[in-house]
């Protein structure tokens, strides 16, 4: 399995607190490595990053992604194999109510990341995420492929299309030509999974409706989204990593990491797959201070071709993993760290 390649490596890992961030670093920690997490803050409240213990698994250092001398101190003193670099601002709703916040932590924080990769010496593999909303979406009906054009109407979706102009410029004019820097570009779609109780997200919106026995508030029950459990694109980021610091793959390049082109599922039909899983009480409540693409979707046949990455699971799949790890949790809170091994390495042994 390539993920033993892993054993002892020091990895940074930017935003390991959040969802995304709790996964990547519990996946690493299982595998061997040293893992270093930075993240701004504390997490109070539910997290899963709490839930796994990881505090206790992994070293934490809270440092502000736009506290550039900070930062770069960290990075020099730690001597890092691999950066993931997943701190940002992930919410688009709040974008919209903190829009300058949004712009400075998704594209200044990313331009700190790589102007700091200038200055490292030793050989180091950096995979930088955005998001599939860094498209100028038309809301074709078709899928974006990676050399569709950047933009976005909203200030989430331009602050993911900003730190992607971002890392274009500096890779071409400052870490193209160093040979110790290797850098690679992941665009995931709509991900769920266990662990996520963000605000004004789908999943942890109905988790919360089921556990205080609310009806659930749905802003726009006809948009559809390249929904994925969580461990698919985290699988294509770690193999453009190991392609990257141990095949010597191509550099600097963007993938994107979407679900099978068949598994289009609008809100609705999420809906109605949660529900044969558990009772649900939903109604229609639309936002219009939030204005969302209603049709986006992502290509994956580089990833498919170049890395030999699949989407593993299904979105009807991903669901039932999803909402099963949370009703577990709610059954057996003092098992779930075991649960959660059992849900990545079942993942991993099927993706080999």
């Amino acid at each position: 399995m390539f993920l033993n390649s892993f054993k002892s490596k020091k990895i940074i890992i930017t935003g390991h607190t959040g969802f995304k961030g709790s996964w990547l670093s519990f996946i690493l920690f299982l595998f061997g490595a040293k893992v270093y997490g930075i993240s701004d803050k504390k997490l109070e409240g539910k997290s899963l990053f709490r839930i796994l213990k990881l505090e206790k698994k992994i070293s934490s250092f809270f440092i502000n992604i736009n506290n550039h001398s900070a930062l770069k101190k960290k990075f020099i003193e730690i001597k890092p194999d691999f950066i993931f670099h997943l701190a940002a601002e992930s919410i688009v709703s709040r974008a919209y109510y903190d829009p300058l916040n949004t712009f400075k932590t998704n594209i200044i924080g990313t331009a700190n990341v790589l102007d700091i990769l200038k200055e490292l010496k030793h050989f180091c593999v950096c995979i930088l995420i955005t998001s599939d909303k860094c498209y100028e979406n038309k809301e074709f009906n078709r899928s974006y492929r990676e050399n569709d054009h950047l933009g976005g109407a909203d200030p989430y979706s331009a602050s993911k299309a900003g730190a992607e102009i971002v890392i274009s410029s500096m890779h071409r004019s400052f870490l193209k030509n160093k040979k110790n820097i290797r850098i690679g570009i992941c665009r995931a779609g709509n991900v769920i999974g266990g662990g996520d109780w963000s605000p004004n997200r789908l999943i942890p919106d109905v988790i919360r409706s089921i556990e205080h026995q609310k009806i659930l508030k749905v802003r726009n029950p006809n948009s559809t989204r390249p929904w994925q459990h969580v461990l698919d694109p985290l699988s294509g980021y770690l193999k453009l990593a190991y392609l990257l610091y141990f095949k010597n793959f191509s550099n600097g390049e963007a993938f994107n990491f979407g679900p099978k082109p068949n598994s289009k599922y609008d809100v609705k039909k999420v809906l109605e797959e949660i529900s044969e899983i558990q009772s649900l009480n939903y109604k229609i409540n639309p936002d219009s201070k939030i204005k969302e693409a209603k049709l986006l979707s992502l290509n994956s046949n580089k990833a498919n071709k170049k890395l030999n990455w699949k989407c593993t699971y299904g979105t009807k799949k991903s669901i039932q993993k999803t909402i099963n790890w949370y009703l577990f949790l709610i059954k057996f809170p003092n098992k779930i760290e075991n649960f959660t091994e059992e849900q990545i390495k079942e993942f991993f042994n099927y993706y080999e």
